[in-house]
């Protein structure tokens, strides 16, 4: 059962990462809705760390979510300019350790070489074709960037398109964008 039985359905996050022409881009929208209720509509849902070397978008209960990026952090300091091995740490711990595997988030993390997709479930997911996406309308955003990454536009104009297609198809996700690129 899940631990947000007793809570109000929350909803909303659309996060997606591109990399393309040499450029990793991470997009997130502004959207926090409880059930038809948009809560707050310009949430900050991208985060640098390491500084500023790793991006990180996060999906999911946001105290959960922080609480995982100062793990992250931590194992990035712990295991400097290795995102994969940082990343397969947290994992193991996320699902192992009693408090963590409590935790109900999602993480896309990159560096300027890789991408990951970490779960609470022990996944450390490498996208295929440089694009990867979590939340809400992730599968909205991230049907909409791989339809665009044989285009000419750059890896921030593939987010920036992906990520109005996914606003104007997903009612959890809105076009308040927070963009990072490396």
């Amino acid at each position: 059962m899940s631990n947000t039985a007793n809570f109000p359905d929350w909803h909303g996050t659309t996060i997606l990462a591109v990399r393309k022409g040499g450029a990793t881009v991470i997009a997130g929208d502004g959207q926090v809705s409880m059930g038809q209720t948009v809560v707050k509509g310009n949430a900050k849902k991208i985060r640098r760390l390491a500084g500023g070397r790793v991006v990180a978008g996060f999906a999911g209960a946001t105290a959960d979510a922080f609480t995982l990026l100062e793990r992250l952090e931590a194992k990035l300091e712990q295991y400097p300019d290795q995102l994969a091995r940082a990343c397969v740490d947290l994992a193991k711990d996320w699902r192992t350790d009693r408090y963590l595997r409590r935790l109900e988030a999602m993480l896309i993390v990159a560096d300027k070489d890789s991408m990951f997709t970490v779960t609470g479930v022990g996944d450390v997911l490498e996208p295929d074709g440089g694009v990867a996406a979590i939340g809400s309308g992730g599968n909205y955003a991230l049907a909409a960037a791989k339809a665009l990454m044989d285009s000419d536009l750059t890896a921030e104009a593939v987010a920036r398109k992906a990520m109005g297609i996914a606003a104007e198809i997903c009612v959890y996700t809105n076009g308040e964008l927070t963009v990072e690129s490396l």
